[in-house]
């Protein structure tokens, strides 16, 4: 039944493969915890108090509220989806509540800091630092996933429109328009990529001319932004957030941010008004005379 769950998810959904994963462990967890303590081995048959149990033996593990409430929020889709499509007559999630998590402010580099990560003499003359400022930059100009970047193919970017096309969660594709600076830095790069390398249908390479991946483009993003930042965590996604709050903070509409980035819904693109209203508090309290 939970296989059948997670094919629904995958190719009903288009849930990714990484959520699809998250799901599978969360399941398979709370299955071993019912066939240890209940000698059950089918999830569809738990009850509230066992399901109880189990959030009370997660609690006690020092699993955070954050993870317990995915983990609970798996078991809820699955019986949703128990009741809707398999014919489940109980659904022991109904009275389950998610624990209360605090909310984190999406942490994002400081504009001066892109400024000067941005100067000459930052990236190397070379094929790398030339396409490892470009990974850097289109990240920042566009705010795009990792993964989206990863994807990206040669006949995705319109040079002449000033566009890329990626595709985002779901499978759902969007077009992002880049500024004139990006493309005068994507141009040179793929003028030498086409000449120097065999074909391929990525249109980020390694310097071998294999396609990028995951660990290689963190390191490039992680590398440059610590060289202007202090912050803990420096990655691709930090720069998606940078975006996002550099866009918002100079007045760019929620809901174009909110297509910019993918997002199914306003609320995902929201937490930024939060990271804004810090900052104008910041700003409140060095310029008033009685801040």
């Amino acid at each position: 039944m939970v296989e059948k769950f997670l094919e629904y998810l995958a190719f009903e959904k288009r849930y990714s493969a990484h959520t699809i994963k998250g799901y599978t462990s969360d399941l398979e967890q709370l299955r071993l915890y019912l066939n240890a303590s209940y000698e059950l081995d089918l999830i569809e048959q738990v009850s509230h108090d066992m399901l109880r149990s189990w959030i009370v033996s997660l609690m006690e593990n020092d699993i955070s509220p954050r993870s317990v409430g995915r983990k609970i929020s798996a078991v809820k889709s699955f019986f949703k989806w128990g009741r809707k499509f398999q014919g489940f007559d109980q659904d022991p999630t109904l009275k389950i509540t998610l624990p209360k998590v605090s909310k984190r402010l999406p942490i994002y580099v400081e504009e001066e800091e892109m400024e000067t990560l941005n100067t000459e003499g930052q990236f190397p003359n070379t094929f790398e630092g030339m396409r490892d400022r470009l990974i850097v930059e289109l990240f920042y100009q566009t705010g795009i996933r990792s993964n989206e970047l990863l994807t990206l193919k040669t006949n995705d970017v319109d040079f002449q429109r000033g566009t890329i096309k990626v595709l985002g969660k779901r499978n759902k594709e969007r077009i992002i328009p880049v500024g004139k600076d990006v493309i005068s830095l994507m141009e040179p790069y793929y003028k030498i990529r086409m000449h120097e390398f065999e074909p391929s249908s990525f249109f980020f390479i390694t310097s071998k001319g294999d396609s990028l991946y995951p660990k290689l483009v963190y390191k490039i993003v992680n590398t440059y932004l610590g060289r202007v930042s202090s912050l803990r965590k420096k990655s691709p996604h930090v720069l998606r957030h940078t975006f996002a709050t550099h866009m918002l903070n100079r007045g760019a509409d929620l809901n174009a941010i909110k297509e910019l980035l993918g997002h199914a819904s306003l609320a995902a693109t929201q937490v930024y008004t939060h990271n804004s209203i810090e900052k104008l508090k910041e700003i409140h309290r060095k310029a008033h005379p009685n801040g």
